[in-house]
């Protein structure tokens, strides 16, 4: 299985035409048809389902996207990180939680690239199941995570002081009936519709609601807590989210409203146990260490 042919395939799968994408590449059509052709026999699937107009991806072909463009990335890194290997510059790859305790993280790296303003820093957003998964593939170097990873895969660092940590609570309009409140308790947030994090209704939802999470009325989630501010400016419902992570200053139409009686959620950089940093990853993560090595080892 050849990176071209890999290339080509993600193209027709982009492009949903087999016409086209041989004119953006400036390929002959039938070289594309043959390489697609190929790419079947070699694998004994079908990839695209074939109309006189357009062609569509089967289940075989999804999967097969997925991991094309899991490789093609991890190629790509992996060119970066050789072509730097003998120069203080290039990309570190970073997977980040939303949380406001990431200034400290940033902080580092803004001291990093001073000294070195060749490096480029390249951040990925996501949940920590989403930076799990790229850490695993290998295609970021660094996670900044919530307390969701499991101690046995990752070596880890406590972003900060162990009371500098993300507070809970209930996002909502300023317009809303129940602005007024200055914090909930869990059997009020029980009568709220609401809108959560897939990654809190998985994990932490019956921790915090044990008999009585089934009285829970989730109406939405989300993984970004942007998209959750659509929701509740829409009047969807109710947002449970980190306190910060969205404006909720004199000029927003938010308010931010804590949840009393709920944990306190601390941040943490983790990296895969044997992990082989690049020169350019490896300055990054001694920077690190030098900041908040002794609030791990304090814990």
């Amino acid at each position: 299985m050849e990176l071209r042919v890999l290339k080509y395939f993600l193209e027709v799968a982009k492009e949903g035409n087999i016409t086209r994408t041989a004119e953006h590449l400036h390929i002959s059509q039938p070289t594309i048809s043959k390489q697609i052709k190929d790419l079947e026999d070699e694998l004994g699937v079908k990839l695209f389902k074939r109309t006189n107009y357009a062609v569509k991806l089967t289940e075989a072909g999804l999967l097969l996207r997925d991991r094309a463009e899991d490789i093609i990335e991890l190629v790509n890194k992996t060119d970066m990180e050789f072509k730097n290997l003998d120069d203080i510059g290039g990309d570190i790859f970073i997977g980040a939680a939303e949380s406001t305790l990431m200034s400290l993280f940033v902080g580092a790296v803004t001291e990093i690239q001073k000294r070195y303003p060749r490096i480029r820093i390249n951040i990925f957003s996501g949940d920590s199941d989403d930076v799990c998964e790229k850490l695993d593939k290998g295609t970021v170097d660094i996670g900044v995570v919530s307390n969701y990873f499991d101690p046995k895969k990752y070596n880890y660092l406590y972003l900060g002081k162990n009371w500098e940590n993300d507070t809970w609570g209930i996002l909502m309009r300023k317009d809303d009936p129940l602005a007024y409140k200055e914090s909930f308790t869990l059997d009020e947030v029980l009568k709220l519709p609401l809108i959560c994090s897939r990654q809190w209704r998985d994990q932490s939802m019956s921790h915090w609601f044990k008999e009585k999470t089934g009285k829970l009325n989730i109406i939405a989630t989300f993984n970004l807590g942007y998209n959750a501010a659509i929701m509740v400016k829409e009047k969807l419902g109710y947002a449970l989210i980190f306190d910060g992570i969205v404006n909720t200053g004199e000029d927003s139409i938010y308010k931010f409203v804590p949840i009393s009686g709920a944990s306190h959620s601390c941040l943490n950089i983790i990296w895969r146990k044997n992990q082989t940093f690049t020169p350019t990853a490896k300055l990054l993560m001694n920077e690190l260490e030098s900041r908040f090595s002794r609030y791990t080892e304090n814990q």
